[in-house]
């Protein structure tokens, strides 16, 4: 990914920000939730018009966003449970500054910025869903550009620099084609193949389940 490319010069940095971090022993999913509520003040920035300002909240919201992670590592707090609320949560920051951008091209009635705003908000949200419908079915599936780090530069870059519309126009369309790809990419992988018949399960072998194993494992899952 090209991200991932142009960012290992900053690893080093990152592994240090992470370390400090570490040693306050500040639970990473307080990181993953500043994320999302730098995120919601991002939105109500975009819907009062305050561009410049968004973007720079963006950044702290990216900068929570990519940190938790490797804090989780360094204390030793990495759990399925932490990665499906950093994925989740992520989810609702990208709906909720597209949810901003709209509201305000709707208040000063800019129709199409508006409709723009929609449909980058679509495929915000179509891109990880594709992604993650299609590793159900396959081992793989990200191929295409526009993940979230791409979309929130452009974004972060449009709302700096006075060139939103520019943005929206690479965020309504990009992303979808990204869609697209994976669709066609997955139809190749799959192609051919017919979903497993599901075996009818008799009652008595429902009850005998050990439910209350299962649910202690599922319990300890969470990150702390």
């Amino acid at each position: 990914m090209l991200t991932r490319s142009i960012g290992r010069p900053f690893h080093w940095l990152l592994d240090r920000i992470a370390a400090g971090l570490a040693a306050t022993a500040v639970p990473p999913n307080v990181l993953t939730w500043l994320s999302l509520l730098a995120s919601l003040w991002a939105g109500v920035l975009f819907a009062a018009g305050r561009f410049a300002a968004a973007g720079g909240t963006m950044i702290l919201a990216g900068f929570c966003n990519i940190v938790d992670g490797p804090v989780a590592r360094r204390e030793g707090r990495v759990t399925v449970f932490g990665g499906f609320l950093s994925s989740t949560l992520d989810r609702y920051a990208d709906l909720i500054v597209f949810l901003g951008l709209l509201v305000y091209y709707a208040r000063v009635n800019r129709f199409l910025y508006a409709v723009l705003a929609g449909v980058a908000m679509a495929g915000a949200v179509m891109v990880s869903y594709s992604e993650a419908r299609a590793e159900s079915l396959i081992e793989k599936c990200q191929v295409g550009f526009w993940k979230r780090p791409e979309r929130m530069v452009v974004l972060i870059l449009g709302a700096l620099v006075g060139r939103l519309p520019e943005a929206l126009w690479l965020l309504a369309v990009g992303p979808n084609i990204t869609v697209v790809h994976r669709i066609l990419y997955t139809w190749k992988r799959t192609e051919g193949q017919r979903p497993p018949e599901r075996v009818p399960v008799a009652p008595e072998e429902v009850s005998a389940v050990p439910v209350a194993p299962v649910l202690r494992r599922s319990a300890s899952s969470g990150r702390s």
